[in-house]
């Protein structure tokens, strides 16, 4: 089976940004673009509702090492 050119590679919870850099390089890949996209909470206060940021998702796009 053959691997994909480009993968996109999701920093899990608990880990840390060089722990997915490794997981990276150990399947065959090598970073090329880092991505970070906020996860909000919705809140309701006096009847309005409010999205508040509680985390951030950070991913990285690799491309396969040839």
């Amino acid at each position: 089976m053959t691997k994909k050119k480009k993968e996109i590679f999701e920093v899990e919870d608990g880990e840390t940004i060089d722990a997915c850099l490794e997981r990276i390089k150990a399947a065959g890949y090598v970073p090329v673009k880092r991505t970070e996209k906020p996860i909000f909470q919705e809140i309701v206060i006096d009847g309005k509702v409010q999205y508040e940021p509680i985390k951030r998702k950070m991913m990285f796009e690799a491309k396969l090492l040839e």
